[in-house]
């Protein structure tokens, strides 16, 4: 169970991550507002460990949309850590480079799509970070799981900050602090959910 609800949050943190690196961001500026904010690593740097075939895979195995970015970076090759380039470089398998060429890649792929990239605060990104896990973890409650178990899940395997609680019991503090371009991402119901779990 816990392994599921682990692999469910991710596909959501995955997918917004997809989604922000597509419309907005660097790998290192997210992954920096994310440590920022209390995170124990950034995202990117996460699935540079995990490896992006796998991350690819599992955001499609739970019916994220992906932009067409994770699927170049698969086909180039660009597949983490292990394969010694990713989101960053690991020259020599030591510790992660930034790699410029990657930025080219989100501008060009953005431009392909007629995407306007913009520049967002790091507020609006980890709230839209936290979007997603929210979707993700109010799916699995109406599938029954426990509020107490995905918090703990969160942190466990998300690195979510402790400092924050898990992140049900951080959004449903939090929520009315989101902004409203934000919120306005979340349905009626979803809202309801988010603010109103035992």
């Amino acid at each position: 169970m816990t392994s599921d609800i682990a692999a469910r949050l991710a596909a959501g943190l995955d997918g917004a991550a997809d989604q922000l690196l597509f419309e907005a961001t660097t790998p290192w500026d997210l992954d920096a507002a994310m440590t920022d904010f209390g995170f124990e690593t950034g995202v990117c740097a996460a699935q540079d460990i995990a490896g992006l075939d796998r991350v690819h895979a599992r955001i499609r195995a739970a019916g994220e949309t992906a932009t067409p970015v994770l699927p170049r970076m698969v086909a180039e090759g660009r597949l983490g850590r292990t394969a010694g380039v990713g989101w960053y470089r690991y020259p020599g398998g030591g510790g992660l480079v930034i790699d410029p060429l990657v930025e080219d890649l989100l501008r060009e792929e953005a431009r392909f799509a007629g995407v306007s990239r913009r520049d967002l605060s790091d507020d609006i990104l980890i709230a839209r970070l936290l979007l997603g896990l929210a979707k993700a973890a109010l799916a699995l409650l109406r599938a029954g799981a426990d509020a107490a178990l995905i918090d703990r899940v969160s942190q466990r395997a998300l690195g979510f900050p402790a400092a924050h609680g898990g992140v049900l019991s951080y959004l449903r503090t939090a929520a009315a602090r989101l902004p409203e371009t934000v919120l306005g991402r979340l349905s009626e119901d979803e809202r309801a959910g988010l603010l109103h779990q035992p």
